[in-house]
Protein backbone atom coordinates (compact mmCIF):
# COMPACT_ATOMS: atom_id res chain seq x y z
CA UNK A 1 0.00 0.00 0.00
CA UNK A 2 1.49 3.34 -1.06
CA UNK A 3 1.85 6.03 1.63
CA UNK A 4 -0.79 8.72 1.93
CA UNK A 5 0.26 11.78 -0.02
CA UNK A 6 -0.43 15.25 1.37
CA UNK A 7 -1.32 18.28 -0.71
CA UNK A 8 -1.97 21.96 -0.05
CA UNK A 9 -5.49 22.98 -1.01
CA UNK A 10 -5.77 26.40 0.65
CA UNK A 11 -3.51 29.19 1.86
CA UNK A 12 -4.10 32.33 3.91
CA UNK A 13 -1.79 35.15 4.85
CA UNK A 14 -1.95 38.33 6.93
CA UNK A 15 1.41 40.08 6.82
CA UNK A 16 3.19 43.44 7.02
CA UNK A 17 2.77 43.58 3.23
CA UNK A 18 -0.96 42.96 3.04
CA UNK A 19 -4.08 41.55 4.66
CA UNK A 20 -4.43 38.58 2.31
CA UNK A 21 -2.35 36.25 0.17
CA UNK A 22 -2.36 38.11 -3.12
CA UNK A 23 -1.62 41.60 -1.77
CA UNK A 24 1.22 40.19 0.36
CA UNK A 25 2.60 38.28 -2.62
CA UNK A 26 2.52 41.36 -4.83
CA UNK A 27 4.48 43.23 -2.18
CA UNK A 28 7.08 40.48 -1.94
CA UNK A 29 7.57 40.27 -5.69
CA UNK A 30 7.89 44.06 -5.87
CA UNK A 31 10.62 43.98 -3.24
CA UNK A 32 8.66 46.21 -0.91
CA UNK A 33 9.69 46.48 2.72
CA UNK A 34 6.98 46.17 5.38
CA UNK A 35 9.18 47.71 8.06
CA UNK A 36 8.34 51.06 9.59
CA UNK A 37 8.23 52.93 12.86
CA UNK A 38 6.43 51.21 15.72
CA UNK A 39 2.85 52.42 16.15
CA UNK A 40 1.42 49.86 18.59
CA UNK A 41 3.01 51.54 21.61
CA UNK A 42 5.13 54.59 22.31
CA UNK A 43 8.65 53.41 21.52
CA UNK A 44 10.26 56.85 21.50
CA UNK A 45 12.47 56.03 24.49
CA UNK A 46 13.36 52.49 23.34
CA UNK A 47 16.70 51.60 21.71
CA UNK A 48 14.74 49.95 18.88
CA UNK A 49 11.86 51.93 17.40
CA UNK A 50 11.11 49.98 14.21
CA UNK A 51 9.17 46.82 13.42
CA UNK A 52 7.20 45.12 10.64
CA UNK A 53 3.60 45.60 11.77
CA UNK A 54 0.42 44.41 10.07
CA UNK A 55 -0.92 47.76 8.95
CA UNK A 56 -4.67 48.29 8.72
CA UNK A 57 -5.81 45.20 10.58
CA UNK A 58 -8.66 46.12 12.94
CA UNK A 59 -9.78 43.23 15.11
CA UNK A 60 -12.85 45.09 16.35
CA UNK A 61 -14.01 45.66 12.78
CA UNK A 62 -13.46 42.01 11.83
CA UNK A 63 -14.82 40.29 14.94
CA UNK A 64 -16.92 42.96 16.62
CA UNK A 65 -15.74 45.02 19.56
CA UNK A 66 -17.05 42.68 22.26
CA UNK A 67 -15.58 39.51 20.81
CA UNK A 68 -12.29 41.18 19.94
CA UNK A 69 -11.83 42.00 23.63
CA UNK A 70 -11.71 38.25 24.30
CA UNK A 71 -9.16 37.49 21.58
CA UNK A 72 -5.50 38.43 21.79
CA UNK A 73 -4.23 39.98 18.57
CA UNK A 74 -2.27 36.79 17.84
CA UNK A 75 -5.53 34.81 17.67
CA UNK A 76 -7.23 37.53 15.65
CA UNK A 77 -4.51 37.32 13.01
CA UNK A 78 -4.65 33.52 13.01
CA UNK A 79 -8.43 33.45 12.52
CA UNK A 80 -8.19 35.88 9.59
CA UNK A 81 -5.52 33.78 7.86
CA UNK A 82 -7.38 30.54 8.54
CA UNK A 83 -10.60 31.96 7.08
CA UNK A 84 -8.84 32.78 3.81
CA UNK A 85 -7.24 29.33 3.61
CA UNK A 86 -10.45 27.46 4.38
CA UNK A 87 -12.41 29.49 1.86
CA UNK A 88 -9.75 28.93 -0.79
CA UNK A 89 -9.73 25.20 -0.14
CA UNK A 90 -13.55 25.05 -0.29
CA UNK A 91 -13.31 22.97 2.87
CA UNK A 92 -16.57 22.08 4.60
CA UNK A 93 -15.65 20.76 8.04
CA UNK A 94 -19.20 19.99 9.17
CA UNK A 95 -19.53 16.62 7.44
CA UNK A 96 -16.53 14.96 9.10
CA UNK A 97 -15.28 17.32 11.78
CA UNK A 98 -13.54 14.54 13.73
CA UNK A 99 -11.42 13.73 10.65
CA UNK A 100 -10.10 17.31 10.44
CA UNK A 101 -7.39 18.58 12.76
CA UNK A 102 -5.74 21.88 13.55
CA UNK A 103 -2.11 22.44 14.52
CA UNK A 104 -0.64 25.90 14.98
CA UNK A 105 2.75 27.24 15.94
CA UNK A 106 3.57 30.36 17.92
CA UNK A 107 6.70 31.36 19.72
CA UNK A 108 5.25 33.72 22.31
CA UNK A 109 1.45 33.53 22.05
CA UNK A 110 -0.61 36.21 23.76
CA UNK A 111 2.18 38.33 25.18
CA UNK A 112 0.09 41.48 24.66
CA UNK A 113 -2.63 40.12 26.96
CA UNK A 114 -0.03 39.25 29.59
CA UNK A 115 1.39 42.78 29.49
CA UNK A 116 -2.08 44.32 29.70
CA UNK A 117 -2.96 42.08 32.64
CA UNK A 118 0.19 43.07 34.50
CA UNK A 119 -0.55 46.75 33.88
CA UNK A 120 -4.01 46.40 35.40
CA UNK A 121 -2.68 44.34 38.31
CA UNK A 122 -0.03 46.92 39.16
CA UNK A 123 -2.17 49.99 38.61
CA UNK A 124 -5.59 48.93 39.94
CA UNK A 125 -5.15 45.69 41.88
CA UNK A 126 -5.93 41.98 41.41
CA UNK A 127 -9.71 42.31 41.46
CA UNK A 128 -9.58 44.33 38.23
CA UNK A 129 -7.64 41.78 36.13
CA UNK A 130 -9.62 40.62 33.09
CA UNK A 131 -10.86 37.05 33.75
CA UNK A 132 -9.99 36.22 30.12
CA UNK A 133 -6.33 37.20 30.59
CA UNK A 134 -4.92 33.70 30.98
CA UNK A 135 -7.15 32.25 28.25
CA UNK A 136 -5.99 34.95 25.83
CA UNK A 137 -2.35 34.59 26.86
CA UNK A 138 -1.70 30.86 26.59
CA UNK A 139 -0.15 29.86 23.24
CA UNK A 140 -2.44 26.87 22.57
CA UNK A 141 -5.44 29.18 22.37
CA UNK A 142 -4.38 30.05 18.80
CA UNK A 143 -5.21 26.49 17.71
CA UNK A 144 -8.12 26.35 20.13
CA UNK A 145 -9.77 29.42 18.64
CA UNK A 146 -9.38 28.07 15.10
CA UNK A 147 -10.95 24.77 16.18
CA UNK A 148 -13.85 26.51 17.89
CA UNK A 149 -14.49 28.87 14.99
CA UNK A 150 -15.04 26.06 12.49
CA UNK A 151 -16.05 23.18 14.74
CA UNK A 152 -12.87 21.19 14.06
CA UNK A 153 -13.05 18.19 16.39
CA UNK A 154 -10.06 16.10 15.34
CA UNK A 155 -6.53 16.40 16.67
CA UNK A 156 -5.77 19.91 17.94
CA UNK A 157 -2.25 20.90 18.90
CA UNK A 158 0.16 23.79 19.33
CA UNK A 159 3.92 23.78 18.79
CA UNK A 160 5.94 26.32 20.77
CA UNK A 161 9.48 25.96 19.45
CA UNK A 162 10.44 29.62 19.04
CA UNK A 163 11.17 30.55 15.43
CA UNK A 164 10.70 26.97 14.22
CA UNK A 165 7.21 26.67 15.73
CA UNK A 166 5.00 26.79 12.66
CA UNK A 167 7.39 24.72 10.55
CA UNK A 168 7.04 22.07 13.24
CA UNK A 169 3.26 22.58 13.12
CA UNK A 170 3.19 21.85 9.39
CA UNK A 171 5.50 18.87 9.80
CA UNK A 172 3.33 17.46 12.58
CA UNK A 173 0.28 17.95 10.37
CA UNK A 174 2.00 16.06 7.55
CA UNK A 175 2.71 13.17 9.90
CA UNK A 176 -0.87 13.12 11.21
CA UNK A 177 -2.32 12.78 7.72
CA UNK A 178 0.25 10.22 6.62
CA UNK A 179 -0.54 8.14 9.70
CA UNK A 180 -4.27 8.22 8.96
CA UNK A 181 -5.15 10.01 12.18
CA UNK A 182 -6.97 12.70 10.19
CA UNK A 183 -7.71 13.43 6.54
CA UNK A 184 -7.13 17.19 6.62
CA UNK A 185 -5.47 19.75 8.89
CA UNK A 186 -5.94 23.50 9.10
CA UNK A 187 -2.46 24.45 10.23
CA UNK A 188 -0.18 27.45 10.36
CA UNK A 189 1.50 29.98 12.57
CA UNK A 190 0.74 33.31 14.19
CA UNK A 191 2.69 35.87 16.14
CA UNK A 192 2.09 39.40 17.39
CA UNK A 193 5.21 40.25 19.40
CA UNK A 194 5.51 43.99 18.74
CA UNK A 195 5.00 44.87 22.38
CA UNK A 196 7.00 46.62 25.08
CA UNK A 197 8.43 43.39 26.49
CA UNK A 198 8.89 41.83 23.06
CA UNK A 199 10.92 44.73 21.72
CA UNK A 200 12.87 45.53 24.88
CA UNK A 201 13.66 41.87 25.57
CA UNK A 202 15.13 41.17 22.14
CA UNK A 203 16.85 44.56 22.13
CA UNK A 204 18.53 43.70 25.44
CA UNK A 205 19.89 40.56 23.78
CA UNK A 206 21.39 42.75 21.02
CA UNK A 207 19.42 40.66 18.51
CA UNK A 208 17.52 43.51 16.83
CA UNK A 209 18.63 45.95 14.17
CA UNK A 210 19.08 49.50 15.47
CA UNK A 211 18.73 51.18 12.07
CA UNK A 212 15.96 53.36 13.45
CA UNK A 213 16.56 56.06 10.84
CA UNK A 214 16.34 53.59 7.95
CA UNK A 215 13.43 51.22 8.66
CA UNK A 216 13.06 49.92 5.12
CA UNK A 217 16.76 49.12 4.91
CA UNK A 218 17.07 47.57 8.36
CA UNK A 219 16.38 43.93 7.49
CA UNK A 220 19.20 42.87 5.21
CA UNK A 221 19.83 39.11 5.38
CA UNK A 222 23.22 37.96 4.10
CA UNK A 223 24.39 41.54 3.48
CA UNK A 224 27.70 42.54 5.05
CA UNK A 225 26.04 45.49 6.80
CA UNK A 226 23.39 43.47 8.66
CA UNK A 227 23.16 44.27 12.36
CA UNK A 228 20.23 42.21 13.62
CA UNK A 229 16.70 41.18 12.78
CA UNK A 230 13.57 43.31 12.63
CA UNK A 231 10.62 42.15 14.70
CA UNK A 232 7.53 41.36 12.68
CA UNK A 233 3.98 40.13 13.18
CA UNK A 234 1.95 37.91 10.88
CA UNK A 235 -0.25 34.87 10.54
CA UNK A 236 -0.26 32.26 7.80
CA UNK A 237 -2.50 29.24 7.30
CA UNK A 238 -2.42 26.19 5.06
CA UNK A 239 -5.07 23.55 4.52
CA UNK A 240 -3.32 20.21 4.12
CA UNK A 241 -5.27 17.20 2.89
CA UNK A 242 -4.79 13.59 1.92
CA UNK A 243 -4.42 13.81 -1.84
CA UNK A 244 -7.08 11.31 -2.91
CA UNK A 245 -9.67 12.91 -0.64
CA UNK A 246 -8.83 16.34 -2.02
CA UNK A 247 -9.15 15.15 -5.62
CA UNK A 248 -12.43 13.37 -4.91
CA UNK A 249 -14.05 16.53 -3.60
CA UNK A 250 -12.64 18.68 -6.41
CA UNK A 251 -10.44 20.79 -4.18
CA UNK A 252 -7.83 23.05 -5.77
CA UNK A 253 -4.40 21.42 -5.40
CA UNK A 254 -1.76 24.13 -5.09
CA UNK A 255 1.28 22.01 -4.23
CA UNK A 256 2.34 18.83 -2.46
CA UNK A 257 4.07 18.75 0.92
CA UNK A 258 6.74 16.17 0.25
CA UNK A 259 9.04 16.06 3.25
CA UNK A 260 9.80 17.19 6.78
CA UNK A 261 13.00 17.16 8.82
CA UNK A 262 13.55 18.23 12.42
CA UNK A 263 16.66 18.16 14.61
CA UNK A 264 18.22 19.75 17.67
CA UNK A 265 21.60 21.45 17.93
CA UNK A 266 21.82 20.67 21.66
CA UNK A 267 24.38 23.46 21.75
CA UNK A 268 23.32 26.94 22.97
CA UNK A 269 20.25 28.90 24.10
CA UNK A 270 20.40 31.46 21.29
CA UNK A 271 23.41 30.82 19.02
CA UNK A 272 23.39 28.33 16.12
CA UNK A 273 25.87 25.48 16.11
CA UNK A 274 29.05 26.98 14.59
CA UNK A 275 29.44 24.06 12.17
CA UNK A 276 25.71 24.10 11.29
CA UNK A 277 25.30 20.51 12.47
CA UNK A 278 21.58 20.60 13.26
CA UNK A 279 20.64 22.71 10.24
CA UNK A 280 22.45 20.35 7.90
CA UNK A 281 20.75 17.29 9.38
CA UNK A 282 17.30 18.91 9.24
CA UNK A 283 17.64 19.75 5.55
CA UNK A 284 19.02 16.34 4.66
CA UNK A 285 16.24 14.64 6.59
CA UNK A 286 13.56 16.71 4.83
CA UNK A 287 15.02 15.99 1.39
CA UNK A 288 15.30 12.28 2.19
CA UNK A 289 11.74 12.21 3.55
CA UNK A 290 10.60 13.75 0.27
CA UNK A 291 12.22 10.89 -1.65
CA UNK A 292 14.62 13.26 -3.33
CA UNK A 293 18.33 14.06 -3.48
CA UNK A 294 19.71 17.55 -2.85
CA UNK A 295 20.25 18.21 -6.54
CA UNK A 296 16.49 18.03 -7.11
CA UNK A 297 15.78 21.08 -4.92
CA UNK A 298 15.19 24.13 -7.09
CA UNK A 299 14.86 26.91 -4.52
CA UNK A 300 15.44 27.53 -0.83
CA UNK A 301 13.51 30.04 1.24
CA UNK A 302 16.10 30.61 3.94
CA UNK A 303 15.63 31.25 7.62
CA UNK A 304 17.83 34.27 6.85
CA UNK A 305 17.14 36.48 9.85
CA UNK A 306 19.65 39.29 9.17
CA UNK A 307 21.71 38.49 12.27
CA UNK A 308 25.44 38.06 11.61
CA UNK A 309 25.87 34.53 13.03
CA UNK A 310 22.63 33.05 11.70
CA UNK A 311 23.16 34.05 8.08
CA UNK A 312 26.78 32.92 8.09
CA UNK A 313 25.94 29.54 9.62
CA UNK A 314 22.94 28.96 7.35
CA UNK A 315 25.13 29.67 4.32
CA UNK A 316 27.61 27.11 5.64
CA UNK A 317 24.78 24.60 6.12
CA UNK A 318 23.53 25.12 2.56
CA UNK A 319 27.06 24.64 1.25
CA UNK A 320 27.37 21.37 3.17
CA UNK A 321 24.03 20.06 1.91
CA UNK A 322 24.21 21.22 -1.73
CA UNK A 323 27.92 21.65 -2.37
CA UNK A 324 28.84 23.90 -5.27
CA UNK A 325 25.42 23.30 -6.87
CA UNK A 326 23.39 25.20 -4.28
CA UNK A 327 20.09 26.43 -5.73
CA UNK A 328 18.95 30.07 -5.57
CA UNK A 329 18.23 31.18 -2.00
CA UNK A 330 16.18 34.11 -0.77
CA UNK A 331 15.13 35.47 2.58
CA UNK A 332 11.71 37.10 2.48
CA UNK A 333 12.36 38.28 6.04
CA UNK A 334 14.13 41.16 4.29
CA UNK A 335 10.59 42.41 3.59
CA UNK A 336 8.36 40.90 6.29
CA UNK A 337 10.79 41.17 9.18
CA UNK A 338 11.19 38.15 11.43
CA UNK A 339 7.75 36.99 12.50
CA UNK A 340 9.17 34.50 15.02
CA UNK A 341 6.83 31.52 15.44
CA UNK A 342 4.77 32.52 12.39
CA UNK A 343 7.78 32.70 10.08
CA UNK A 344 7.78 29.04 9.02
CA UNK A 345 4.16 29.11 7.90
CA UNK A 346 4.58 32.48 6.19
CA UNK A 347 7.54 31.14 4.25
CA UNK A 348 5.76 27.87 3.47
CA UNK A 349 3.04 29.93 1.80
CA UNK A 350 5.77 31.79 -0.09
CA UNK A 351 7.15 28.48 -1.36
CA UNK A 352 3.71 27.40 -2.56
CA UNK A 353 3.29 30.71 -4.39
CA UNK A 354 6.76 30.50 -5.93
CA UNK A 355 5.87 27.06 -7.30
CA UNK A 356 2.47 28.27 -8.49
CA UNK A 357 3.78 31.31 -10.35
CA UNK A 358 7.26 30.00 -11.26
CA UNK A 359 9.04 33.00 -9.79
CA UNK A 360 11.53 33.56 -6.98
CA UNK A 361 10.95 36.40 -4.51
CA UNK A 362 14.02 38.53 -3.85
CA UNK A 363 16.23 39.23 -0.88
CA UNK A 364 16.15 43.02 -0.71
CA UNK A 365 18.76 45.35 0.76
CA UNK A 366 21.62 43.45 -0.87
CA UNK A 367 24.25 46.15 -1.12
CA UNK A 368 27.61 44.90 0.17
CA UNK A 369 28.70 41.32 -0.37
CA UNK A 370 29.73 39.34 2.71
CA UNK A 371 32.55 36.91 1.86
CA UNK A 372 31.03 34.40 4.31
CA UNK A 373 27.68 34.58 2.50
CA UNK A 374 28.58 33.65 -1.05
CA UNK A 375 25.44 32.04 -2.52
CA UNK A 376 22.89 33.32 -5.02
CA UNK A 377 20.44 35.18 -2.77
CA UNK A 378 18.23 36.51 -5.63
CA UNK A 379 19.39 40.04 -4.85
CA UNK A 380 16.88 42.89 -4.85
CA UNK A 381 14.64 41.77 -7.73
CA UNK A 382 12.27 38.83 -8.24
CA UNK A 383 13.37 36.31 -10.86
CA UNK A 384 11.41 33.97 -13.13
CA UNK A 385 12.39 30.32 -12.68
CA UNK A 386 11.41 26.82 -13.71
CA UNK A 387 10.58 25.23 -10.38
CA UNK A 388 9.50 21.74 -9.38
CA UNK A 389 10.53 21.80 -5.72
CA UNK A 390 11.27 24.27 -2.92
CA UNK A 391 12.74 23.86 0.54
CA UNK A 392 12.17 26.17 3.50
CA UNK A 393 14.19 26.40 6.72
CA UNK A 394 13.35 27.52 10.25
CA UNK A 395 15.83 27.56 13.12
CA UNK A 396 14.68 28.46 16.62
CA UNK A 397 16.26 29.57 19.87
CA UNK A 398 17.24 26.49 21.83
CA UNK A 399 18.70 24.94 18.70
CA UNK A 400 15.43 23.56 17.33
CA UNK A 401 15.68 23.18 13.55
CA UNK A 402 13.02 22.27 11.00
CA UNK A 403 12.85 22.07 7.22
CA UNK A 404 10.04 21.35 4.76
CA UNK A 405 10.07 20.38 1.09
CA UNK A 406 7.21 21.35 -1.23
CA UNK A 407 6.71 20.29 -4.82
CA UNK A 408 4.33 20.68 -7.71
CA UNK A 409 1.63 18.03 -7.54
CA UNK A 410 2.66 15.04 -9.66
CA UNK A 411 0.07 12.44 -10.68
CA UNK A 412 2.67 9.71 -10.30
CA UNK A 413 3.29 8.41 -6.74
Amino acid sequence: MSPRRVVVTGIGLVSPLGLDVESSWRGLLAGRSGVGRITQFDASDYPVRIAAEVDGFDGAAVFGRRRARHLDRVSQLALAAAAEAIEGAKLDVSGASDRVGTVWGTGIGGIRSLEDGLDVLNERGPEWVNPYTLAMMIPNMVAGNVAMEWGIRGYSGCTVTACAASTHALGESLDLIRAGRVDAVVCGGAESPVTRVGISGFAAMKALSTRNDDPEGASRPFDAGRDGFVMGEAAAALVLEERERALERGAPVLAELLGFGATSDAYHMTQPHPEADGAVRAMREAVRDAGLVPGRIGYVNAHGTSTPPNDRVETLALRKVFGDAAPPVSSTKSMTGHTLGAAGAVEAVVCVLALRDQILPPTINQEVRDPDCDLDYVPNQARPAKLRTALTNSFGFGGQNASLVFGLDDPQP
